[in-house]
């Protein structure tokens, strides 16, 4: 480790917020869990997040500089690990998503995420030019793009569509045209009638669509978002407290403790409890953008930016899903969900973020 680097520079204020948001999380998959088959998951839980701090912490004394310099063979090493999984992974449910390794399923898509943000890095902080021209939005779209067809075919349209905020935030940074941006829309709106009749498959299309009116189909397609409503509507202002929620306990909420868990934070914390975690939420938000501010050199600002974008993705979408707001796609809720390639792909993340504001006074 440099001598010019120190955990002094540390952002242990971000730090803090992160593991109170963990440790929400733990106590409510403890108690989304209780007396169910997923009893004790809260433990394995405990056990990512201080995984995820050892990582956190050796990724941050690796100059980010290395990474960016090796960005090229970690992207072939996630397009052979999503190739992978094509071949050997694991199905569950009509999807291969998981490779076992000693008794513990790891997704390699979360993985790609962050290999994302250092590939769009190291291009855009590689170009001279503060305007991306036509070339660079084509080579980012389709390195963005190749990865985001590997992982939808799996098929896993929920973390597929959590690339397109890094080309989105590299576009923006990058100094993408007005004129490109509208062209890109134009493309998409062109490919979306193709994709919904020859991609996606019927569940994700009813997933899409019910969210609504999912009252039309109460028991089959709108069931999930309709309990969701419930469970959030029936916390009131201060919850029903822990292990007293009925949809959570009653096991009418899918999936509680993943996908479902800030339905289950609001039936059993209320208005109250799920405002002040969205606030922590936003105070995490805010320390990453005074981070990337601060950051030495272009390529750091737009490697914090890009966890910035991943990360405000997946909460928007997340809480708009379980308010109904959003369609239903499996993208779980960072620090929160249970999960340990979700946990540990954001410590990772964490620990690049710290690695970049620890040299920002390096020379």
């Amino acid at each position: 480790m440099s001598r010019y680097v120190s955990f002094r520079d540390f952002d242990w204020v971000l730090l803090l917020f992160v593991l109170l948001i963990c440790g929400l999380g733990v106590m409510e998959i403890y108690s989304a869990t209780y007396a169910t088959k997923f009893q004790g998951a809260h433990v394995k839980q405990i056990y990512w997040i201080v995984c995820g701090l050892a990582v956190m912490f050796l990724l941050s004394l690796v100059n980010y500089h290395v990474l960016l310099g090796n960005a090229h063979w970690m992207y072939l090493a996630a397009l052979g690990s999503l190739l992978a999984v094509a071949i050997f992974g694991k199905k569950y449910l009509g999807a291969r998503r998981w490779i076992a390794i000693g008794g513990n399923h790891f997704q390699p898509s979360e993985w790609v995420k962050l290999i994302l943000i250092l590939a769009v890095a190291k291009y855009f902080s590689e170009e001279k030019s503060n305007e991306a021209s036509g070339m660079d939005v084509i080579k980012v779209g389709l390195l963005v793009g190749l990865p985001f067809l590997m992982v939808l075919a799996q098929p896993d349209l929920g973390t597929a569509l959590t690339y397109i905020p890094v080309a989105i935030m590299g576009f923006f940074l990058g100094g993408m045209k007005a004129r490109h941006a509208v062209i890109i829309v134009l493309c998409m709106a062109l490919v979306m009638p193709i994709a919904w009749f020859k991609v996606l498959k019927p569940f994700q299309k009813d997933r899409l669509t019910s969210f609504m009116d999912p009252e039309a189909d109460p028991q089959k397609k709108g069931y999930q978002v309709l309990q969701s409503l419930v469970a959030v509507g029936s916390g009131g202002l201060t919850g029903k407290g822990i292990r007293k929620g009925s949809q959570t306990q009653g096991s009418f909420l899918p999936i509680p403790q993943t996908d479902f868990i800030f339905a289950a934070f609001s039936e059993e914390h209320g208005f109250v409890g799920a405002m002040f975690l969205l606030l922590l939420y936003f105070i995490v938000l805010l320390r990453l953008i005074h981070d990337a501010q601060t950051a030495p050199d272009r390529a750091g600002t737009f490697i914090v930016m890009g966890v910035v974008a991943v990360l405000a993705f997946h909460i928007l979408v997340n809480v708009g899903m379980v308010v109904g707001f959003m369609p239903v796609t499996g993208i779980p809720l960072p620090l929160m969900s249970y999960g340990g390639s979700s946990v540990l792909f954001m410590f990772l993340a964490l620990g690049i973020v710290m690695n970049v504001r620890m040299r920002r006074f390096v020379n």
